[in-house]
């Protein structure tokens, strides 16, 4: 009977002990999100998002990030163009992490969330089993699946995280959304080469969810869920510099000078210039035509779901490489040519975000007017020459 009870006391202290060390291990998990604050460079114009978990029994401070690739791979500029660059998970220690955003002075803010014990684990556990297995590589799509996007959806899955308010007005599109901080940042000619490079898919309208692939709208998400208690505490850990600039508007300013200035010498009569406005209409319908086979390829040739649908492809026709050397050689079919070529542009310009599902640029307007002025000079002077 003593025995019995010595290993029954035995058994039930074990269990106690082996119960008060899992629940004091996690109840000493701490999870947060941090958020930093979009830099000077385009690659860190959107911000980044990581998540660091602490352990005050095991003394470690991990922070996850999944916006790392390996640079030194001898094919990323063809991987990274064709979207079939892997992007992977990576931890550091907060030190390391926080360093980059120190030396560039921007923000970072780390939001403690407020989550069961049972779901802190699972969360750790499922980051340790994707740093040490093949789902650490991931495909990397800009709207839908990165750095930010993954720790939304580790929340969305693994925690009782929702949100019922709208982050965004009604009818925010991707397109819109990239638009805020470009703007912010006075990146006018990167928001020119977005705008010209993606397509109607950026345009689409975001839900709350969608939101929250940017960093500062996932942060906004936090702090307003559903669980009003989700939150536990919201703090700075480095203090950056206000980096917001008046937007300046480059290239519409550029195109505009560079289109009064081609139309006031088109009517000149001097043999000088006439020759000059022929090889300027050559060099249009070439570079116009090379983009529209980038374009084509970005579409079709790439993992780039972005790329698609893409109505610039109007005005950046790809056949205008053919048609350039037609120019030059007087061809009698570019006539019928051209006259198919300059509505599309014309209805480029009237429909686009209206019946057309894709916003164009707005600093491209005097360009595409330049072309169907030049398109319809073309048609007379072949028509005069027929």
């Amino acid at each position: 009977m003593k025995k019995f009870l010595f290993i029954f006391s035995f058994l039930i202290v074990s269990a106690t002990v082996l119960w008060s060390q899992q629940a004091d291990s996690s109840h000493h998990l701490r999870i947060s999100i941090l958020t930093c604050s979009p830099g000077d460079e385009l690659y860190s114009t959107f911000g980044h998002t990581a998540l660091r978990i602490t352990d005050s029994v095991h003394g470690t401070d991990i922070v996850y990030n999944y916006g790392t690739f390996d640079f030194s791979d001898p094919d990323f500029y063809t991987k990274f163009t064709r979207g079939k660059l892997d992007y992977f998970l990576s931890v550091s220690d907060l030190p390391s992490f926080l360093y980059e955003y120190q030396v560039e002075k921007r923000d970072v803010t780390e939001q403690v969330l407020r989550l069961p014990d049972s779901v802190k684990i699972k969360i750790q556990s499922y980051l340790s089993q994707t740093l040490s297995g093949p789902a650490r590589f991931y495909k990397y799509d800009f709207l839908y699946n990165n750095c930010t996007s993954r720790i939304r959806d580790i929340l969305l899955q693994q925690t009782g995280f929702k949100v019922t308010t709208q982050l965004v007005p009604e009818g925010t599109s991707f397109r819109d959304m990239l638009h805020e901080y470009l703007n912010k940042g006075n990146q006018s000619w990167s928001k020119l080469g977005i705008d010209i490079v993606l397509g109607s898919p950026i345009d689409k309208k975001v839900n709350t969810d969608q939101s929250m692939f940017l960093p500062d709208y996932l942060m906004k998400g936090i702090d307003s869920a559903a669980t009003t208690s989700f939150l536990e505490e919201k703090k700075i850990l480095n203090k950056g510099e206000n980096r917001q600039e008046a937007f300046q508007n480059q290239p519409l300013i550029l195109f505009s000078v560079y289109t009064v200035l081609i139309l006031v010498l088109s009517f000149s009569k001097k043999n000088r210039l006439v020759r000059f406005m022929r090889v300027h209409d050559f060099i249009w319908l070439l570079l116009t035509g090379l983009l529209g086979c980038f374009l084509l390829f970005m579409w079709f040739g790439t993992d780039h779901r972005s790329c698609a649908g893409n109505t610039n492809l109007l005005w950046a026709l790809p056949t205008n490489l053919v048609a350039a050397f037609a120019f030059l050689k007087r061809k009698k079919w570019l006539t019928t040519y051209l006259r198919i070529a300059w509505p599309l542009t014309a209805i480029l310009v009237v429909f686009s975000g209206n019946i057309l599902p894709q916003d164009i640029n707005f600093s491209l307007t005097p360009i595409l007017a330049l072309l169907i002025i030049r398109y319809l000079s073309i048609i007379k002077k072949q028509t005069v020459h027929a």
